[in-house]
């Protein structure tokens, strides 16, 4: 009987195993002489990286994705971007929908929390429309840019880099095709495809469970807390932050200074949504000032919302967090958003998530320091925190990685996507209650 708990495959545990197969299956595919245009394949670190990248959403790169693979190489890391950013068990009860099998109740807490849902109720339901809702956008998205790019390469191309970068950003992915590892930055002060890439960005990352309270609004005209939380930070975040980028880079001559006042609001609004946590850019990092790293570090941790295909400690963790510190600092014992009291459960978790992470991005960073002895401190805390937010933003230090650093960047992509949370559970065989209550105690504090 011990022995069976001990091997017991619960939702974490599954969630784990389940991302790290796929990793390894595309990891093996990109290592084939098929995938590459040199035709000798990724050596296999280099495939791990990408692999672990794409399936975590996450963007950053070891080697140029537009010029280094061929078709089938880029379609194997379109195919891990989508399963990885819908999460493997929404295609897994998509698979078994169509076979006609029937989802049972230990498969609905799995989806329950894959998408981290509050409850098992209607998740099947969900499942389906957030397929349908992703099918519709991703197909809104690819066909808007391929007009925009029409106008600038064959249409065939056009076509294909329209869908890719629409699948890329809506999973907050950040892969792109444009070579050199330039992003998006040949498009910096063009609406359609700042417009169409932010509004992309911005619906893969307030999470699935909004979309779907949105979708229903006619019927239940109300919204609950979840999503009013999710609307008003992810709001006072990218106003907050596009702000700030105008006033830090305007005069700055290798980004905002050159362009014209469309262009210098539509770059510093690109710049503030993509954090959260896409990883495509229109303009170039390292050219950026030290303020704006600072900023977009900051931007990159909090990241997106729960339940969507983006990373970060979440916009609710952070809101939870702040309400916390608000009420204590006004002598008041409850946390109240919208007329209701958070429970501490609650509070515990925001404070456990992000302890945790930061605790993750201060030991990755530290080790990197070591690994990568000759590399500026910004530019690996930086890396470390898009690592771990599965943001895919560079500062170029990734292709410049040694053989260690590129494990330990694997490691922090892989416990941003599945959760430093899920981690740990996963490993731990026993968790079961304290059997009594110890006396209370009284500490200092600050």
């Amino acid at each position: 009987m011990n022995k069976k708990r001990m091997f017991y495959l619960d939702p974490p545990k599954i969630l784990v195993l389940g991302f790290s197969f796929i990793i390894l299956i595309g990891a093996f595919l990109l290592t084939l002489p098929a995938a590459t245009v040199d035709g000798k394949g990724l050596p296999w670190l280099d495939a791990l990286f990408t692999a672990t990248s794409a399936t975590c959403v996450t963007g950053l790169v070891v080697v140029d994705t537009g010029t280094t693979f061929t078709l089938f190489g880029q379609l194997v890391i379109l195919a891990l971007i989508q399963i990885g950013g819908l999460g493997f068990m929404a295609f897994a009860t998509l698979f078994a929908l169509i076979l006609g099998k029937r989802i049972s109740l230990k498969e609905r807490l799995l989806i329950k929390e894959s998408l981290n849902n509050l409850s098992i109720d209607g998740v099947v339901r969900l499942v389906k429309r957030i397929l349908i809702f992703t099918a519709v956008i991703e197909l809104i998205g690819g066909i808007l840019l391929a007009i925009r790019f029409s106008f600038d390469m064959p249409l065939p191309k056009a076509i294909y880099f329209g869908f890719f970068h629409a699948i890329s950003n809506f999973n907050n992915a950040g892969f792109d095709l444009m070579g050199d590892f330039r992003s998006l930055t040949g498009y910096v002060d063009d609406p359609l495809v700042t417009l169409v890439v932010c509004t992309l960005i911005t619906l893969g990352g307030i999470g699935f469970i909004v979309m779907n309270e949105v979708y229903e609004y006619r019927q239940t005209r109300r919204f609950s807390l979840h999503t009013k939380i999710v609307f008003v930070m992810s709001s006072i975040l990218v106003v907050f932050g596009t702000i700030l980028i105008f006033i830090l880079e305007y005069h700055n001559p290798k980004t905002l200074q050159p362009l014209s006042p469309l262009g210098k609001f539509l770059a510093s609004l690109y710049q503030a949504v993509t954090p959260r946590t896409a990883g495509s850019n229109t303009l170039n990092i390292p050219d950026l000032t030290q303020p704006t790293l600072f900023l977009i570090i900051f931007l990159m941790f909090i990241g997106a919302s729960p339940g969507s295909t983006g990373g970060g400690i979440k916009t609710t963790t952070f809101a939870t967090l702040l309400g916390a510190v608000w009420s204590n600092i006004k002598g008041k014992e409850d946390v109240i958003f919208f007329r209701n009291r958070i429970l501490y459960d609650t509070i515990y978790k925001a404070l456990t998530v992000t302890v945790s992470g930061l605790f993750v991005v201060m030991m990755i960073t530290m080790l990197l320091t070591i690994t990568e002895p000759n590399k500026d401190f910004l530019m690996i805390l930086f890396e470390a925190t898009s690592a771990f937010a599965t943001v895919g933003l560079s500062m170029g230090l990734t292709p410049e990685l040694s053989p260690v650093g590129k494990i330990l960047i694997i490691l922090t992509m892989f416990a941003g996507r599945v959760g430093p949370l899920t981690i740990a559970y996963a490993v731990t065989l026993h968790r079961k209650p304290d059997p009594f209550k110890f006396p209370k105690g009284k500490i200092m504090i600050g």
